[in-house]
């Protein structure tokens, strides 16, 4: 079961979200609610989208597709800079970044720590 946080920290103008696990659909879909109610009040553009995938697994082929959705999500909300954080895992970060470009997310930053 994924699970996510999300914290505006409009000071930093940051959307912190904390991603953990493996997401079903129904996880990814929750997701996506809450992601949105935290964007509403906000100017995408005038924000940076942090992400912590350290605690992220390797999304399975049935929920590539909510992935890919997202990031798309990400590049027409038109934030700043989209980061990615991820431990050292090189088959998610490849993951990610192949979602990214697909998306055409030019914005896209991944840091492997």
């Amino acid at each position: 079961m994924g699970k996510f946080i999300l914290n505006t920290d409009s000071a930093k103008k940051v959307i912190n979200i904390e991603l953990e696990g493996t997401f079903t659909e129904e996880d990814g879909l929750k997701s996506i609610q809450a992601y949105q109610e935290t964007i509403n009040p906000i100017t995408p553009a005038d924000y940076q989208l942090d992400i912590d995938c350290r605690k992220l697994n390797v999304t399975s082929p049935d929920v590539v597709p909510l992935l890919e959705g997202c990031f798309m999500m990400f590049k027409k909300d038109g934030f700043e800079r989209v980061k990615l954080t991820l431990e050292n895992n090189p088959v998610l970060k490849m993951q990610l970044a192949r979602l990214g470009r697909k998306a055409g997310l030019e914005n896209l930053e991944i840091i492997s720590i």
